[in-house]
């Protein structure tokens, strides 16, 4: 057999047996293939499906199994969950790359117009999204207040490291309902429009049925998940249901170094409220008002609320949310709940670099 092959119109090329071809071809052949079906050699994850990989694996599945399942290579699958568990957040950051503009002033416009509906060419998403801001939640406004408060409190505890915020119980209320909907829709719309009738999604003020629930989370622990039965929720409530069965027990585990977090709801600020931690020698760390963004649990709630969506038989009444509640939060991962809290570190300083401002948490 001849030691050569002719290739590329009479060309040849030695040292290779027929029917070998050396990879940086298939390489070149695969990206022109994918340029005739209009296709990129490098394509993005949705934050839906990285919240699928992540819930997948979240529920003790491998990352071999997870990314066969989803025919999407290891590493990649690897490095979403590495991410996740370093800032606790699926969502890929946008804008790593250069943007070249391709389009006029004038195509600018046409593109405006067609984005709000009055034309349906053929736009990719990102063409839009240069135009058009993206609507995705809406945090509290930070008063200069608020910003100077937060920087000063970032910056008193900025010499903190992991082993301090470890001996921290992070605490908080969140609301859970039937009508949620887990599945967040992001839009591009224009500014000021939020409340015109195609971008808002209308819900029931009332829905069937919410719960509140309490829960604290530290690095290699975390309290039972507390419902919150109906009422108003006062001082001696906060006291009786929350303090004395969960925060005293872990205050008397951890000894002397223990801190409690709790955030400046009225119902935590309450003289008798300072009195029970002062009687029982329980340590608050002073919070900065509006900033849910620093606290570590809001990202495990996030969580929880998509493991209890993603139930194969999904919660139908108050009880079997309670109970599909319960189960997920025992379900949770401990490795989830300490890298959350170790990210208190990069919180701080990413705060600080804000100068007080809104966190990417």
């Amino acid at each position: 057999m001849p030691d050569e092959e002719v290739i590329n119109n009479g060309k040849t090329r030695k040292g290779e047996e027929r029917g070998q071809r050396n990879p940086c071809h298939w390489r070149k052949d695969l990206i022109e293939e994918l340029k005739i079906f209009g296709m990129s050699s490098r394509h993005h994850i949705d934050d839906f499906m990285r919240g699928r990989i992540i819930g997948k694996i979240e529920e003790g599945r491998k990352i071999t199994d997870v990314a066969r399942e989803f025919d999407i290579a290891h590493s990649v699958v690897s490095r979403l969950w590495k991410s996740f568990k370093t800032t606790g957040m699926c969502s890929r950051r946008h804008g790593g790359g250069r943007f070249f503009r391709s389009t006029t002033p004038a195509e600018d416009g046409y593109i405006v117009l067609s984005a709000k509906g009055t034309g349906a060419p053929q736009l990719s998403r990102w063409q839009i999204s240069f135009l058009l801001p993206q609507e995705n939640g809406s945090p509290e406004k930070l008063l200069p207040d608020h910003r100077t408060a937060r920087l000063q409190w970032c910056r008193e505890h900025h010499n903190w490291t992991e082993q301090d915020w470890a001996c921290v119980l992070f605490s908080d209320e969140s609301r859970f309902s039937l009508s949620s909907d887990c599945r967040r829709q992001l839009i591009w719309r224009e500014s000021g429009t939020a409340y015109r009738p195609e971008n808002i999604q209308e819900k029931d003020r009332y829905p069937t049925c919410s719960i509140m629930v309490w829960a604290g989370i530290r690095i290699n622990g975390r309290t039972r998940l507390h419902v919150v039965a109906n009422g108003t929720m006062t001082g001696q409530r906060y006291i009786d249901e929350f303090l004395l069965p969960h925060v005293r027990l872990f205050c008397g585990a951890v000894g002397d170094k223990f801190v409690f977090m709790d955030d400046n709801a009225t119902c935590h600020r309450t003289l008798a409220v300072e009195d029970c931690l002062d009687s029982e020698g329980i340590q608050r760390l002073v919070w900065p008002a509006r900033s849910p963004d620093l606290n570590p649990i809001e990202n495990v709630w996030d969580s929880l609320g998509r493991q209890v969506a993603v139930r194969n038989y999904p919660p139908t009444n108050k009880n079997t949310l309670i109970r599909a509640l319960t189960e997920e939060w025992d379900k949770l991962l401990q490795q989830l709940l300490d890298n959350v809290v170790q990210s208190m570190v990069r919180r701080v300083e990413c705060c600080i670099t804000l100068h007080g401002g809104h966190i990417m948490y």
